[in-house]
């Protein structure tokens, strides 16, 4: 049977003395997070008992946030989604302990959205919420800001140069994106369609920016239907879908920049055209999953919740502790595309 690790293998693996693994367990005397980690880290290495211990000592140390979160449509599959991904990363950040307040939009409407960051602000150390950029929002994040409250823009910037950052993908590269895939697997040349959710959404603007400059450069070749606005309601996307299939027979390619996702494959499994066209969509869920494999979706391009969530999480926490940054920046993480082939 294998010894059973002591106190002194413990102390020799991590390179401190004894008495500092006795403080790192005991909570005895102050003792550096550097070198509690360290300690930690060779416990769990070497299996020792108290490995657990350690780290709750650890945590036990460090400072709580409540952090806020504002989304939209709690009953969208993304956002919930999004929602525990983001509890996830508050609960196991190694720099804090933290509380995340989670609150969901049911509009798109600007006021509605203020009021409940405000709600949140008046709760928090930081706030994180999708908005549009509308004067009424920038407004309160001025209003936030001075008094010393960082608030993060999420997958659509909004505040630009008020608010502490934005988190999410660069969306003028997704439209583009989308725009080229349509361009390769459309059958022939025809009408291309393109959904946003609103023009006030920063995100959505630089999607279509990107896509009809790609088409533009790319392929002249193809013709871009006047933008529809769905209010990111699968209703609104399936009933428009729908007409634009019969009345346009030449229709090659859509775009949904924003949601609405499920209303488009609805559309598409409703109507059933004799030549499907090709469809990008965004974010992968049980829905878009299997309208790739039975071929009504082309490609979904998909936001890396759980990498999102720890970036912001940190950021947040950085902005607590050092206050407002200088220059407020942008964060733009990869984007994850699937396909049917990689489903």
């Amino acid at each position: 049977m294998a010894k059973r690790p002591t106190i002194t293998d413990l102390a020799r693996i991590s390179g401190v003395s004894v008495a500092t693994v006795d403080r790192v367990l005991n909570s005895r005397l102050p003792v550096r997070e550097d070198t509690a980690r360290r300690v930690y880290e060779a416990a769990t290495e070497i299996g020792y008992h108290a490995a657990g211990l350690i780290k709750q000592r650890m945590r036990h140390e460090l400072p709580e946030y409540r952090l806020g979160f504002l989304l939209l449509k709690g009953n969208y599959v993304f956002y919930s989604e999004f929602a525990r991904e983001l509890e996830l990363a508050v609960s196991r950040s190694p720099r804090f302990r933290g509380v995340a307040i989670i609150d969901f939009a049911d509009s798109l409407a600007p006021d509605e959205i203020v009021e409940r960051a405000r709600r949140l602000a008046a709760k928090c150390r930081a706030v994180a919420l999708v908005g549009p950029d509308h004067p009424t929002l920038t407004v309160a994040v001025e209003e936030m800001k001075a008094k010393g409250l960082p608030v993060f823009s999420l997958l659509s910037d909004f505040a630009a140069g008020i608010r502490e950052g934005y988190v999410g993908l660069d969306n003028r590269k997704v439209g583009r994106t989308a725009a080229w895939m349509i361009s390769k697997a459309a059958r022939r040349p025809g009408k291309v369609a393109l959904f946003v959710g609103s023009h006030r959404f920063h995100g959505h603007e630089l999607r279509e920016i990107g896509f009809r400059s790609f088409f533009r450069e790319q392929a002249p070749e193809f013709t871009l239907l006047e933008t529809l606005v769905n209010l990111e309601a699968n209703q609104i996307t399936q009933d428009t879908l729908v007409d634009l299939l019969g009345h346009h027979p030449d229709l090659v390619g859509c775009y949904v920049a924003g949601g609405g996702m499920e209303g488009a494959v609805a559309a598409l499994r409703q109507a059933k055209p004799a030549e499907m066209p090709a469809v990008i969509c965004n974010e992968i869920t049980a829905v878009s999953r299997s309208a790739l494999a039975d071929g009504v979706l082309t490609m979904v391009i998909s936001t890396p919740l759980a990498a999102l969530c720890r970036e912001l999480v940190a950021l947040m926490a950085h902005a607590i502790e050092t206050g407002a940054a200088n220059a407020p920046g942008q964060t733009f993480l990869p984007f994850d595309i699937y396909l049917p082939e990689n489903i």
